[in-house]
């Protein structure tokens, strides 16, 4: 088992060695490592942070932004933070980081959302603020929330204008953009510095601004911090202004709508970037309508509205040794290729995901042939193409398994009701804990991070107790023998007696976790959440099985007949009930946390019908940041039902009936002013 103190051990070396790399890149102008390097310890660190909560750092990732600003200069603090940008490094993570977008904006897949899109300058960031059309400083970057005070070394900068004569230009504004040298530029430097982004940083933070005047600097402007009285509504607007008030603008930013068409732009870009007068490490993509950026806001160190694109990760060529099944908690299936280890950007690869059945098919995958293999920051690698040209000749077709690996159970392919196809994953048509590997991984969800947050109880940890019948079913984590875990190898009185606390801790919960730890499919923390304010208790939960009428979670707001089915089936089957009384037994539970403080303190409201421009998440988080409460039925203690369009008229019915304030959606927005 790996104690707390040992991760802890292995977390902090890597912060050090990040904050390492952070110096020599920011502040000595030398980097010690590659991008590709670089992202992938930064995504390592995240992944220990999402795994183990009591990990946190002020030098993680994910709170801070650069390096600290060097003590040669004078600090000075930006009125907005400079902030630093996620990254997406394929199709599927952009997929993903839009679709949290249309999720919390409540956009519909057929309106595609659209975007500025800027090359991603390899260079040194810069905040230019003008008051009166004047020049009157300019600060480095640091560490996002101030940096070095380099206003007269900017200046020497023949892109940056010191005056702005323009009627429309703002009377205070932080203009930002990149400080670069030019490829061709830094032929005559190259025996100084390692690069063209060293010879810029190391330029622009020379103490003597006539040194600084000697080295072709330039600079593009891309966006803006501070910003008195804004009226532009659109990035491309802003853009084209920075242009028209003498700004030297990027000649490749243009603005695409839909995840295609930025992909098909990206590999574009990226066959021709060697041919560019400056390195880029990638596009940025941009919502280029302001509004909704308000509205989407940050999240740590990140703007919600933004992220990187990066350029391709290292890829190579290995042979597939052989083709495993995983089996998910939900009963998916997901095929993984056995690959002979090969050294992908100083990472050794040994598997990488082949997705489904459908990807095998497509790209012919069989086992025994030599594949293209690339690691974009994926914490499992992907399989991209086969050498067909190096296929041996008795290579036979893959054909994915018609049972479970695990139970022998059928396998099927769902159809959904929603886009009118079958899905692409296959699953386990077993239900409960029959199958092992599903049980297993229920188990783990169980303890998992949001669920019970067992710490010390890790994935490996639940293998090996599962191998050794420790642990079957959920609730035989109360009643494990320690003295038993205690004779183990790497276990001794310490970490038995921390795990043993860390399980009687975990015994008081929230309502809505435990309900979202039994991994109930379709059941995920929000809909917990509402399960958990319409059950009350977790006595009234344990006897849905017992003649429960499931119509009556239709009246939910938020639950509908996909979350009611799985329910359905979840109560149906003799193994979750023993799971559910057995839990019951060691349970303790507490009350949610709540706001204390809002306009909307002691109401409380319900939505029926679509709303329009925003999604019920983000309506609800609104009422929730301002103490409000959130119900699930109409009832006495109601008081507001908010229509949207096309609202459950029974409702509208009820709300009447029991002398509830009835609001339209315009009203709501009144309220929240």
């Amino acid at each position: 088992m790996i104690k707390k103190k040992e991760i802890i051990k292995e977390y902090n070396k890597k912060i050090e060695l990040l904050n390492k790399y952070n110096k020599h890149y920011y502040d000595k102008n030398n980097p010690l490592v590659d991008d590709i390097k670089f992202d992938h310890l930064k995504i390592e660190v995240q992944n220990l942070e999402k795994k183990y909560i009591f990990l946190k750092d002020r030098l993680s990732p994910t709170i801070s932004v650069g390096y600290k600003p060097s003590k040669n200069f004078e600090k000075s603090k930006h009125r907005v933070p400079m902030l630093s940008l996620s990254n997406a490094f394929d199709y599927e993570d952009l997929q993903n980081y839009e679709k949290k977008i249309f999720n919390f904006l409540n956009i519909t897949k057929k309106n595609d959302i659209e975007y500025s899109v800027e090359p991603k300058i390899d260079g040194i960031s810069a905040s230019l603020t003008y008051k009166e059309g004047k020049l009157i400083s300019g600060v480095s970057r640091g560490d996002g929330k101030e940096g070095e005070l380099i206003t007269e070394n900017l200046k020497t900068i023949a892109d940056i204008p010191q005056t702005i004569v323009s009627k429309s230009f703002p009377k205070d504004i932080d203009i930002r953009g990149e400080v670069f040298i030019a490829n061709k530029d830094f032929e005559y430097l190259k025996d100084k510095f390692a690069n063209p982004r060293n010879a810029a940083s190391g330029s622009l933070r020379q103490k003597n601004p006539k040194e600084t005047k000697k080295i072709p600097l330039r600079f593009i402007a891309y966006t803006f911090g501070y910003f008195d009285k804004l009226s532009l509504k659109k990035q491309s607007e802003f853009i084209q202004h920075l242009k028209n008030w003498g700004f030297k603008v990027s000649k490749f930013n243009k603005v695409i709508s839909g995840i295609d068409n930025l992909v098909i732009n990206h590999k574009n870009f990226e066959d021709q970037r060697h041919d560019l007068e400056y390195d880029i490490d990638g596009l940025v993509y941009k919502i280029n309508d302001f509004e909704i950026q308000k509205r989407l806001g940050a999240v740590g160190n990140a703007p919600r509205w933004a992220i990187a694109h990066k350029f391709s990760s290292v890829s190579s060529f290995s042979k597939i040794l052989n083709i495993d099944i995983q089996v998910g908690r939900t009963g998916a299936l997901t095929p993984v290729a056995k690959i002979k280890p090969v050294n992908i950007g100083g990472v050794v690869v040994s598997n990488a995901t082949l997705h489904n059945e459908d990807e095998i098919s497509r790209k012919d995958i069989r086992v025994g042939d030599t594949v293209k293999i690339e690691r974009a920051g994926d914490v499992i690698p992907h399989v991209i193409s086969v050498d067909t040209s190096k296929r041996l000749n008795n290579s036979k077709k893959y054909y994915f398994p018609q049972k479970c690996p695990s139970c022998g159970s059928k396998v099927i392919k769902e159809y959904n009701n929603l886009t009118k196809k079958y899905d692409a994953v296959k699953r386990c048509t077993s239900e409960g804990f029959e199958c092992e590997k599903m049980a297993i991984e229920k188990i783990k969800h169980f303890i998992s991070k949001d669920a019970l947050n067992i710490d010390g109880l890790g994935k490996k940890v639940v293998e090996k107790f599962w191998d050794l019948k420790f642990i079957r079913l959920p609730h035989d984590i109360f009643k494990l023998d320690y003295n038993k875990i205690e004779k183990l190898d790497g276990w001794g009185k310490l970490s038995v007696s921390n795990l043993k606390y860390a399980i009687e801790k975990s015994r008081k919960i929230t309502l809505e976790k435990l309900i979202f730890s039994l991994g109930i499919r379709h059941i995920g923390q929000e809909n917990a959440k509402i399960i958990s304010q319409h059950i009350k208790n977790f006595e009234n939960f344990s006897k849905i099985s017992s003649g429960f009428n499931f119509e009556n979670f239709l009246n939910i707001d938020g639950i509908g007949e996909t979350q009611i089915n799985s329910l359905k089936k979840f109560f149906s089957n003799q193994t979750n009930l023993i799971v559910i009384n057995g839990i019951k037994k060691y349970m303790i539970l507490k009350k949610s946390e709540k706001t204390v403080s809002g306009k909307f303190k002691n109401k409380t409201f319900m939505f029926t019908g679509k709303l329009e421009g925003i999604s019920r998440a983000e309506a609800k988080s609104l009422i929730e940041k301002n103490s409000g409460k959130i119900l699930s039925s109409v009832n006495s203690k109601l008081n507001y039902l908010i229509i949207g369009d096309k609202p459950t008229t029974r409702k509208i019915n009820q709300a009447i009936d029991l002398k509830i304030k009835v609001i339209k959606q315009e009203d709501f927005k009144k309220m929240l002013n």
